[in-house]
Order: structure tokens, then C-alpha cells, then sequence
């Protein structure tokens, strides 16, 4: 007699033997005795039971499968193929990553030769206003021609000389007027209308601060204490103030109405700026005058051109 004699309620000893359960057998809840049809036995006591509920639940609102599906990975599904999954989209360049590769090096080629530009100059401004050496000797002509006039420094860089002297370009002209009659103007203080025109100006012009200047300045280094022009530059340089002071006449109708400007004088007005209080220095403020010959105007200039 095996185990599968006794039903399922038989009981499984040690080497195969059945052991009869000593439990009497009840009926199922479920199903009535009186039920016909089979009966469905007990769960056996040694099978752990499954936890309650349903095995498969019906998915609701917002459960998964209201959810988007996941990619998988090509090892989950099986192609093997190694497609990765299509991203959101790269961003588009800006600025010069944007250009294409010819602009780019256009761009890079341009940026080189103004670097270059601008190392060339101020290597160039450094040897005009450093003091004199082998280099700024050898390489003399080239740096003049590269500084002038646009450039010029007129302070050295290891040995500044502030201007302490206050001094006014000053000019007056020999007017013939449109009856034929010849006077002769009072001086006109250039520097002080130039002063007038910077003093609470927020943005003067480079005319209004340096033109007047850096004419008497160029007019000084070029001729001696007697007025007498050294080398070429000096007839430049009177040229160029003649020029000027006759503008300048021409824009206060100095000559009046139908007249015409013969000829011009400059003179220039030196004081030394006076030490501040707290100074034991003593100088003297007296003004020194510093007078130009005459000057005949060309007719263009007369006129109120440049000749």
C-alpha cells in the first residue's frame, strides 16, 4: 500500500511510507455536503499560501498603463543592434561658434593682424618715449615716420616734466577795410577763448584743447631765441600758425564787413604758475612776452582760407 491510497489526506513519512492524517476530515465551507460534484480538497497544510488580494489588478486612472512606455535598452529587447535611444535636440551655436568653418578662420585671421597692429604700436610708442638706446638709434627714421604727426608724445616716460608755466598765444592783424582805410586790431587771446569754450564743457573738442597748444609748442622747438627758423621744419611750423591765427580772425570778423587782413603778429604771454600756500617757494608771476615779426598773408588766407 503506497501513500495515494489513502486520498489526499494521506500523510508522507520518512522513505516514501504513508502516515493516515489522525485529523478528521471536514467539509469545505465553500460547497454544501449535500453538493453533488467533486469536491475540492484542502490546501495542504506543508504549501505556503498566497498573500490575499488578486493576482492580477486592473490598472485605474493614472496607474501604469496610463503612463508613457520606457525605452528599452537594445539588450532588453533583444535586437542587439546597439540604437541608442533619439534625444531632445542640440542647441544651435552662438556667436562666432556659429559661423561656418571659412568665416571662422576669417575671423581668426582678422583678430591676428590687429593683435599684430597693436603690438607693432605700442612697441613702437614705448621706443620714441623711452630714453635714447641702440635700438630707438638703429631704427630712428622708422619710428619718427610711425609717430608723426599723428603720435607725437611730447613727454618722455621715465622723466615727466609737468608744465608749471601758464601760457596764451595772442595775436593781432593790420586790417585794410572796404573804403581803403589801414587800422590795426587790438590782441586777440586765443588761449583764453579756448579756455572759455573747455570750462564746464563735458565732451571739448580736441581743437579746443591741443590745436592752439601744440602749433606754439612745434612753432618753439623749431626756431631759436631770435625767431629764426632751424632746419625745414621751421617754415612749417610758421606756416602751420599762420594759418591758424588767420582762422581764427576770420571767425571774430576781425577785419569787418568788406575788409581784408594784410598782415598778422603773434605774441606769446609766459607767467609761472605760483607755488601753493603751504610752499616756501618764491617765484616771480610777472608775465613774459615773447613777440613774432609780422607776417603777410597770402590773398587766400586774407580771405579767411588756408593758402
Amino acid at each position: 500500500m503506497n501513500a495515494y491510497d489513502k486520498g489526499s489526506n494521506a500523510r508522507h513519512g520518512p522513505a516514501g511510507q504513508g502516515v493516515p492524517d489522525p485529523r478528521p476530515e471536514l467539509p469545505d465551507p465553500a460547497v454544501p455536503a449535500d453538493t453533488p460534484g467533486p469536491r475540492i480538497p484542502p490546501p495542504d497544510p506543508a504549501v505556503p499560501a498566497a498573500p490575499p488580494g488578486p493576482r492580477n489588478p486592473v490598472p485605474g486612472p493614472g496607474g501604469p498603463a496610463d503612463r508613457p512606455p520606457e525605452p528599452r535598452s537594445p539588450a532588453a529587447d533583444g535586437t542587439g543592434t546597439g540604437a541608442s535611444v533619439p534625444g531632445p535636440p542640440a542647441e544651435p551655436g552662438t556667436g562666432v561658434a556659429a559661423l561656418s568653418l571659412r568665416y571662422r578662420i576669417g575671423a581668426a585671421v582678422a583678430l591676428a593682424v590687429v593683435a599684430a597692429g597693436v603690438c607693432v604700436h605700442l612697441g613702437m610708442t614705448f621706443l620714441h618715449v623711452a630714453p635714447s638706446n641702440t635700438v630707438s638709434k638703429e631704427h630712428a627714421e622708422t619710428i619718427e615716420s610711425w609717430i608723426y604727426p599723428e603720435f607725437e608724445q611730447n613727454w618722455k616716460l621715465f622723466a615727466p616734466n609737468p608744465l608749471q608755466q601758464n601760457i596764451a598765444v595772442q595775436v593781432r592783424a593790420e586790417v585794410r577795410t572796404a573804403d581803403g582805410e589801414a587800422r590795426t586790431t587790438g590782441w586777440y587771446d586765443l588761449s583764453a577763448q579756448d579756455g572759455r569754450a573747455i570750462d564746464g564743457n563735458l565732451l571739448p573738442s580736441h581743437t579746443q584743447q591741443n590745436e592752439l597748444r601744440r602749433a606754439w609748442d612745434f612753432f618753439v622747438s623749431t626756431h631759436d631765441n631770435d625767431n629764426r627758423p632751424v632746419g625745414l621744419r621751421g617754415a612749417l611750423s610758421e606756416a602751420y600758425i599762420r594759418r591758424i591765427v588767420a582762422l581764427r580772425l576770420h571767425r571774430v570778423d576781425a577785419a569787418g564787413p568788406g575788409g581784408v587782413v594784410d598782415r598778422v603778429q603773434v605774441r606769446s604771454r609766459t607767467a609761472n604758475v605760483p607755488p601753493p600756500q603751504w610752499s616756501r617757494e618764491h617765484i616771480s608771476t610777472t608775465p613774459v612776452y615773447r613777440t613774432l615779426p609780422w607776417w603777410y598773408l597770402p590773398a587766400d588766407e586774407a580771405r579767411g582760407g588756408v593758402g
